[in-house]
């Protein structure tokens, strides 16, 4: 309980004195800096709470000249941003981590290609130390713009190939896991497999069907359709894959909720999962798997720990503005197994 007092606020050589630690140690770790052994770390968080201490990052600004919060960009209008759950998985993620280094978040997204120089003048207005951004698009001018800038950045997915796409990155093995779901579906004897994908300009979506076509080279185009990662366009593939391809007795689908919308169709249309046609999605999103019937049998990502791996690979570029950029990250993926396939 944080003690009342009518006095000054407790200054941080007060921290370091109910502590018993330096001033310097006190500021690494309310500044989230590295190289202060756990135990100190709690003694001084132990005494921040006591002396109910509050950082002053405006003085804090002018030395480090950092402004103490980062801007999160995502590409994607804001309908999509609060309806599906892998954004609020990353978000959350994001969040968390860069609480942990005392910054802020600041949300932008893209509701249309008219937003970029909007955003591109926030950047260089100085508002913020850094960028977060991810779901980009093939087309997207974002990644340009956000290197014009100069601003460090990070993206959340390996950004479409085209200028500003040097960043470091966050991504999962998409391909491989897109692999290891078709195997799957092959494994259960499945013959006549189709794929429900992506968008076509966006990266993640390319790269599962890469990885749908590692496994079944000779797949015939009409098995592949396409669906823009919302439930709705999952229902829609999949009744066009029932009239298209009445033969089809497995698929794979590029996201849980165009998997969830698949489920929909077959239900209503009186179609035995697994028995007639088995389904794997990607993501393993419990706002998703949690309620499809049957429970749906997933490629799982860490969506959560990418968004803060991202944080910490941007912390880095702040910290360290003279090294050279750290390397790009490829998580793994795991196939989760449940009733649908």
């Amino acid at each position: 309980m944080p003690e009342q007092t009518r006095g000054p606020r407790p200054t941080l050589e007060a921290v370091a004195e109910r502590a018993g630690v330096s001033r310097a140690t006190v500021s690494r770790v309310v500044n989230g800096g590295a190289g202060v052994r756990p135990p100190l770390v709690d003694k001084v968080r132990k005494a921040v709470e006591e002396l109910g201490y509050v950082p002053n990052h405006a003085a804090r600004s002018l030395v480090t000249r950092r402004t103490g919060a980062v801007a999160v960009i995502i590409a994607e209008p804001e309908f999509r941003v609060f309806s599906d759950p892998f954004f609020e998985q990353k978000i959350r993620g994001i969040s968390r981590e860069l609480s942990l280094h005392q910054t802020q978040l600041v949300l932008l997204w893209e509701e249309d290609a008219g937003d970029h120089e909007r955003i591109a003048r926030y950047l260089e207005g100085g508002h913020v130390d850094g960028a977060l951004a991810f779901s980009l698009h093939k087309d997207d001018r974002l990644a340009a713009l956000i290197a014009r800038t100069r601003i460090p950045a990070v993206f959340g997915g390996r950004p479409p190939a085209g200028p500003g796409g040097t960043a470091p990155f966050v991504d999962c093995d998409n391909r491989g896991g897109a692999r290891e779901a078709v195997r799957h579906l092959v494994s259960l004897g499945r013959r006549r497999i189709a794929h429900i994908a992506g968008p076509r300009d966006q990266v993640a979506a390319l790269d599962r069907i890469d990885g749908y076509r590692d496994v079944l080279v000779d797949a015939p185009e009409e098995l592949l359709c396409q669906g823009d990662f919302t439930e709705e366009s999952g229902a829609r593939a999949m009744a066009g894959l029932l009239e298209r391809c009445p033969g089809v007795d497995g698929v794979f689908v590029a996201n849980d909720l165009m998997a969830a919308g698949a489920l929909r169709t077959l239900r209503e249309r009186g179609v035995r999962v697994p028995q007639d046609v088995a389904v794997v999605g990607f993501d393993d999103m419990a706002a998703v798997t949690g309620v499809t019937d049957p429970p749906l049998t997933t490629v799982r990502q860490d969506i959560e720990g990418m968004g803060r791996l991202m944080v910490r690979l941007l912390m880095r570029l702040l910290d360290r503005p003279g090294d050279e950029a750290p390397a790009s990250v490829i998580t793994p993926t795991t196939l989760v197994r449940r009733a649908s396939a």
